[in-house]
């Protein structure tokens, strides 16, 4: 009795073990290799969409005043509009445009071209310290406390004096390292080389 149990058992084994390598070699044998081209990178790194490499956040003064008009003219209808505000401003790469042309496959190497960073959006955060001195008319006749107009030159001037060489090249070398990394899980057997576009 005890014979045909362990005999049983050691059959049941053998049938279980055969079918464990069977299923390994089938799975092994029907695994697809996955082809790497330019078309499968420009559709990896255009599903990201903009990529935001650098931020800055500044406090930001304006005054915004009539200065071509006659001295009349300045004080019935002229304005003169101090404000201030907190403005932050975003930095990055614009995957969407990336072309199979910006993509070399050279054996062991993925090269990729980029275009510099640009400016992806600015906003002010919170309210804008706004006062307005507006001339006789003006505030009579024209309801505009000049809020657009502030929030617009507020948003410029941050965008001109935070825009510096530091800051570009800051965030140009922030994109290059991102981007890599995006890339090293689409070809970790490549080595990845990213180069900003001097057009």
């Amino acid at each position: 009795m005890a014979k045909k149990f362990f005999f049983g058992l050691a059959v049941a084994l053998v049938v279980l073990g055969s079918g464990i390598a069977i299923g390994w070699l089938v799975g092994k044998n029907s695994k697809t290799v996955r082809t790497i081209s330019s078309q499968t990178i420009v559709s990896a790194l255009q599903e990201r969409g903009f990529l935001v490499t650098e931020t800055a956040v500044s406090t930001v003064s304006v005054i915004i005043k009539t200065e071509n008009d006659s001295i009349w003219r300045r004080i019935l209808w002229g304005h003169e509009i101090n404000a201030s505000g907190v403005v932050e401003v975003n930095w990055g790469v614009d995957l969407i445009r990336i072309t199979e042309d910006d993509v070399v496959l050279e054996n062991n190497k993925l090269i990729l071209t980029i275009e510099p960073v640009e400016i992806f959006n600015s906003r002010v955060i919170g309210d804008i310290n706004l006062e307005n001195k507006q001339g006789i008319l003006k505030r009579l006749f024209e309801h505009d406390d000049g809020y657009n107009q502030a929030q617009s030159k507020l948003i410029g001037q941050a965008e001109d004096s935070i825009f510096d060489f530091e800051t570009f090249t800051r965030a140009n070398s922030k994109a290059i390292e991102e981007i890599k990394r995006l890339l090293k899980f689409i070809a970790p057997d490549k080595e990845i080389i990213v180069l900003i576009s001097d057009e």
